[in-house]
Order: structure tokens, then C-alpha cells, then sequence
């Protein structure tokens, strides 16, 4: 019932039946990530992608000195997945891991490229999916240029509170572009009720 209920929340689309919802459901195998486990790491070639049921994931690259810095948090009933990579059948410049005890179901890319050219729907899903991406990416890099650190803090406050509770503060840090020192002390004024203007 949970598999039928998060792919079905998923693979919304009003061109997708019942009948392609259960084709579409069947390829899917349920996989179990714990804390700290690596679905994909940098230099691997992933063959599948994820949907979240369960838990908290993360995408990091490591920059020029070494350090790691999260490029996406993954939340409940999303995609997982490196898209570049997949897609071009490459190795990954990102690493993805569980940052909590993760539920997943897993498709292998052959398996949904099958799909992708069988079911119509499923084809127009993704057209959607993948539009909706790519809008939010735009969205980010803009605000990470023209909003203050503070609100863009406030708005995964608000967005995902999921990752506020349950993600380190170094890597909500890097995911938002500021020191942890710096987070710290937004969160420290925010919770006096006062909002910083530093960046």
C-alpha cells in the first residue's frame, strides 16, 4: 500500500492510468539505505534512479581545496537521481548519500527507457518532471545571487523543513552558499525574532 500510494504521488500525470500506474509500479524494488550509505559516489556510472519514500538524501561534489559541498537534498516522495550522468551514460561528478535511515524504490534506467517509449503518458511525465527541474535549479541559482543568505534560509525553513531538522548544519551551510558560522548566527537572530542582513 505505501509503494502504490509514493509512486502514485510521484507519477502524476492526467495521461497516466491505472493500468500504466501498475506497469509502471511493478519495476519498481524496494531498497533500504542506513544512515551514511552511499547510493552513488563520484566516478560511478549510475544505472537506476530512485523515488524517496522514507527519509533524507543528499547530492555533494567536493570543490578545488577538497571540501564538500551539497549541491541538493532529496525529501520524501522525490526522484533521486544524478540526471547528467544517467542520462549520457557517464561517470558521476556527484555523490549521493543517505543521510537518515532511507526507504526507497529503485527503477533501472533500461527498464524505464522501455517504458519511456511504450507508455505515453509516461513520456509526457517526464517532459514535466523534467521542466519543473529545470525551472527550480534557474530559480535557486538566481536567488543564490539576489536574495540574502537569511532568506534563503527561511525559505527551506519554510519549503522543507525536513532537512532543517534532520540535515547537519555544515551541509545546509554549503547547500545555502555561507559558513556554518555564519548559519549559526542566522539562526541565532532569527530566533530572537530579528532577521540579519549579512550575506
Amino acid at each position: 500500500m505505501e509503494k502504490q500510494k509514493t509512486l502514485h504521488n510521484v507519477y502524476q500525470h492526467p495521461l497516466l492510468t491505472d493500468k500504466d500506474l501498475a506497469v509502471i509500479n511493478a519495476l519498481h524494488k524496494r531498497v533500504v539505505y542506513n544512515k551514511g550509505d552511499f547510493y552513488l559516489r563520484k566516478g560511478e556510472n549510475p544505472h537506476s534512479y530512485l523515488i524517496l519514500q522514507k527519509g533524507l538524501m543528499r547530492s555533494f561534489v567536493f570543490d578545488y581545496d577538497g571540501n564538500e559541498i551539497t549541491t541538493h537534498f532529496f525529501t520524501e516522495q522525490e526522484v533521486v537521481i544524478e540526471v547528467l550522468s544517467l542520462f549520457k551514460h557517464a561517470s558521476s561528478e556527484e555523490s549521493i548519500q543517505a543521510l537518515t535511515e532511507c526507504v526507497c524504490w529503485e527503477i533501472d534506467f533500461e527498464a524505464f527507457e522501455k517504458l519511456f517509449h511504450t507508455i505515453p503518458g509516461l513520456s509526457e511525465w517526464g517532459r514535466a518532471w523534467f521542466s519543473e527541474e529545470l525551472s527550480r535549479f534557474k530559480q535557486r541559482s538566481v536567488q543564490m545571487i539576489t536574495q540574502r543568505a537569511s532568506e534563503r534560509y527561511m525559505k527551506l525553513l519554510k519549503e522543507k523543513p525536513q532537512i532543517i531538522r534532520q540535515a547537519p548544519l555544515k551541509q545546509i551551510a554549503t547547500y545555502l552558499g555561507i559558513t556554518d558560522t555564519s548559519l549559526s548566527r542566522i539562526r541565532k537572530e532569527l530566533s530572537r525574532g530579528c532577521f540579519p542582513a549579512a550575506r
